[in-house]
C-alpha cells in the first residue's frame, strides 16, 4: 500500500502512526499540491491530511484536483466519524481523508485498519 501525507500540520506524526499500523507500506510526506498531483497520477493509493478543521487545509487541494467523490472528512472539531461511517466512506471509493490533528491518534489507526481490511478483501 502506498500512502501520501499532505495537509497542513503534524505530517511527521501522522506518517509515524501510519508506519506503526502498516510497517510494509510506502509512506511519503509531500506538500498538498504535490501529494494531490501524485494521487491524481496514480502514484499513491491513499492520501491523509490534517488541519484544525478536518476539511479545510487537510483536503482543499484534494477536493480541487480529485473531486468530492474521492474525499472524506473523517473528523472535525467536536466530531469523530464512527468506524461504520469510515468504512462506508472507504467502500464508496474515497481515497483522500482529512481530519483534525487533535484526533490523529484516534482516527489514523482506525482508518489504517479499515484500509488494511479493504486491501485484504475483508471489507
Amino acid at each position: 500500500m502506498k500512502i501520501v501525507i499532505g495537509g497542513q500540520i503534524d505530517k511527521q506524526e501522522i506518517a509515524a502512526l501510519v508506519k506503526a499500523g502498516l510497517p510494509d507500506a510506502v509512506v511519503d510526506i509531500k506538500n498538498d499540491l504535490d501529494a494531490t498531483m501524485a494521487m491524481k497520477k496514480g502514484s499513491y493509493d491513499y492520501y491523509l491530511g490534517a488541519c484544525n478543521t478536518g476539511g479545510g487545509g487537510a483536503l482543499a487541494m484534494a477536493l480541487a484536483l480529485l473531486g468530492k467523490a474521492k474525499c472524506a472528512t473523517i473528523s472535525m472539531p467536536g466530531r469523530i466519524s464512527s468506524e461504520k461511517e469510515i468504512e462506508d466512506e472507504v467502500r464508496s471509493g474515497k481515497t483522500a481523508f482529512g481530519f483534525t490533528a487533535q484526533h490523529k491518534d484516534q482516527v489514523v489507526p482506525l482508518l489504517i485498519e479499515i484500509l488494511r481490511k479493504k486491501e485484504g478483501g475483508t471489507l
